[in-house]
């Protein structure tokens, strides 16, 4: 018993001596399943990941001037590719980690309906989306709004929020009656988790591919490589499948 609890000792030793820490950029819509994925990423490596969240256009920027990232989980695919191009990323450590899905969601019960007749019949104020020149899932509202025919009868209720969390705050908070989300914000566990929604079909917008890639910064960084491994393992896409991300 002695030497097993010896043998425990030196490597919960061993696994703390090499812990370290990756800082990663992650796209809005991601934020509560990489939550989650960093608590058990932390648990099951010892690998610290300090994330923060927000806009791929702004972190697209900020990459460029020099913030210290060492991984982008962006919330498109042109992002790392360009990056890598510019040199900024890793080449062979870009990869798709999920494939959003893009929602009309409503806080209200059945105030949305199965088909997305609510933006024809447009009986609201305000219409809430993500930035769609830094926001890719405002650029698939846009899409979606224009295939639909809608776009100028509903432009000048749109209400733009600097990423796809503000979007989804301006809807569940009221001051928007219904807006386009990111599912996984509105959806947990195989089901919606409050309020009405449409599933916006693919074919009405560009495929939401979100890519990740270690940023030349994190160059090196055992734990910027262990994250992106994780993200590829069964216990993080158990995660993402739950959230109603495709993989």
């Amino acid at each position: 018993m002695k030497r097993i609890l010896a043998l425990l000792i030196t490597a919960l030793c061993s696994m703390l001596a090499h812990a370290g820490e990756v800082k990663v950029a992650v796209a809005a819509n991601f934020t509560t399943p990489m939550q989650q994925i960093a608590a058990q990423f932390e648990r099951d490596t010892g690998h610290k990941a300090v994330l923060a969240f927000g806009a791929t256009g702004k972190f697209y920027a900020q990459i460029r001037n020099g913030a210290p990232f060492d991984v982008l989980l962006s919330a498109d695919d042109e992002t790392p590719a360009r990056l890598e191009k510019e040199g900024l990323a890793v080449p062979g450590t870009r990869f798709t980690y999920a494939t959003g899905r893009l929602v009309l969601w409503s806080a209200r019960e059945g105030y949305v309906d199965a088909h997305g007749n609510v933006l024809r019949r447009g009986e609201f104020s305000h219409l809430a989306i993500a930035n769609p020149k830094t926001a890719p899932y405002g650029a698939a509202a846009v899409q979606t709004m224009t295939k639909m025919g809608v776009m100028p009868a509903l432009k000048s209720r749109i209400v733009q929020g600097e990423n796809i969390s503000q979007a989804y705050q301006f809807v569940a908070s009221g001051n928007a009656e219904v807006g386009f989300v990111a599912l996984s914000q509105v959806y947990s566990n195989g089901r919606l988790t409050g309020g009405s929604a449409w599933y916006v079909p693919g074919n009405l917008h560009d495929p939401i591919r979100q890519d990740g890639a270690i940023l030349a910064k994190g160059n090196g960084n055992p734990a910027a490589t262990a994250l992106m491994a994780y993200l590829k393992g069964a216990k993080a896409r158990s995660i993402i499948k739950s959230y109603g991300y495709q993989l």
